[in-house]
């Protein structure tokens, strides 16, 4: 059976939950990173040097970096509709996945780290403030792409809307000020519809 290294809590994990929710495998899975065991610890770096969660161990596979193995997952179930064959659309997927990732992360880390971690080397006001503008800058790219499309951020469901949904609902759940974006919620209203997203998107999530 699939065993999935990581704690729920984290966003990165969750992806991974929700992508195996949809799909519909079977895993068990194992509490580590902050507030659990530690990745530092011997047996989880003979998985993953970079300490980092989640890990997935399929058979004689060791899988890291969350959206990595997402498409995995869904690659070995034959789910094109979760991650297209054809290339075109396979790289549109994987570009909204891969920009969540880089630009999106950067731009909310210093204020998520400030509003909801409450960290104490993360308490210059400039700072947050810079993040919060450019989150909210990137937010509006998100509101944009989805003013053309009736559903989900590349059409139909796909893997692009798994990292978007979830950095939706931290944007949503962090103490910021925020643009009113129409086409925002209306996908984050239709992503609810969908249990699994509901599941891992809940009220003890950010």
């Amino acid at each position: 059976m699939l065993k999935i290294y990581g704690r729920v809590s984290s966003i990165n994990v969750r992806k991974v939950l929700w992508t195996c929710d949809e799909i519909g495998l079977a895993y068990e899975r194992e509490d580590w990173g902050a507030g659990f065991r530690s990745t530092k610890e011997a047996e989880f770096l003979a998985l993953n040097p970079k300490a980092l969660i989640p890990v997935v161990v399929d058979g004689d596979a060791i899988l890291t970096e969350s959206n990595a193995i997402c498409r995995y997952l869904a690659a070995k179930a034959g789910r094109d509709d979760l991650l297209p064959a054809d290339l075109a659309r396979r790289a549109e997927v994987e570009a909204w996945m891969d920009w969540i990732v880089t630009d999106h992360n950067m731009a909310w880390r210093y204020a998520v780290q400030a509003l909801v971690r409450k960290r104490a080397d993360y308490d210059n006001p400039v700072e947050i403030q810079k993040s919060e503008a450019e989150w909210n800058t990137l937010m509006a790219t998100f509101d944009q792409r989805l003013a053309s499309l009736p559903d989900y951020l590349c059409g139909a469901f796909s893997l692009a809307d798994v990292p978007a949904g979830l950095a939706i609902h931290r944007w949503l759940k962090t103490p910021i000020q925020r643009p009113g974006l129409a086409n925002i919620m209306r996908y984050y209203t239709q992503l609810q519809r969908r249990p699994a997203f509901a599941r891992y998107a809940g009220e003890a999530f950010d």
